[in-house]
């Protein structure tokens, strides 16, 4: 099993980047966001995720382990596969999903070539519930002195994050003793993503 590739971006095509490693090129199947930070004859590491079928072996890279987490995500929801995952996120950013997933706006994941009206609102029916019972349980640490909108803005930036693959346990850990009143569900978002680097 693949972890990642550490090596020589030896070609990049559509969708597809050769990664060599030692004289051995991998064909890695990848996102327009990995792409735009990749170059040819740099080194460069993308994190894998293999799709092992009876017909095919396929590698799928990214640049950050958000996007990779991401992917995996969307593998869970039925009717998902790995080449409608990639497509969803070479259309919009993890994080610009997950925040699509906790707006409920389908757009964002019907801007994809070949995702339509009912795989997008089967994404953000099964992700939403998903990611909302588990940021139910998350939000019961949130600190009493929180004003109810507040409240609501912390809960869909753990939910949004919680999309992204990152535990309840991770983000109170980066979000304890960080005053978040007055930000917006996307400033809190960057926030801990920033500090999870």
């Amino acid at each position: 099993m693949f972890y990642y590739l550490n090596g020589i971006v030896a070609e990049i095509d559509i969708n597809l980047a050769v990664i060599d490693c030692g004289g051995v090129g991998y064909a890695v199947n990848t996102t327009a966001n990995t792409l735009s930070r990749i170059k040819i004859n740099e080194k460069a590491k993308l994190y894998i995720c293999e799709s092992i079928r009876e017909d095919a072996f396929e590698l799928y890279g990214f640049a950050t382990l958000q996007e990779k987490r991401c992917f995996e995500m969307l593998l869970t929801v039925s009717g998902i596969g790995p080449k409608a995952a990639q497509s969803i996120l070479s259309a919009s950013t993890p994080e610009g999903l997950a925040m699509a997933i906790m707006n409920g706006n389908e757009k964002v994941i019907t801007a994809a070539p070949g995702v339509g009206k009912k795989i997008a609102q089967r994404v953000i029916l099964e992700l939403k519930d998903k990611i909302s019972k588990e940021a139910g349980s998350a939000a019961a640490e949130m600190p009493a002195v929180m004003t109810p909108t507040d409240s609501n803005i912390r809960s869909d930036a753990i939910a949004a994050l919680m999309v992204l693959g990152y535990s309840a346990a991770e983000i109170n850990s980066v979000l304890r003793g960080v005053d978040v009143s007055g930000l917006s569900t996307e400033q809190i978002v960057k926030l801990v993503l920033k500090n999870m680097m």
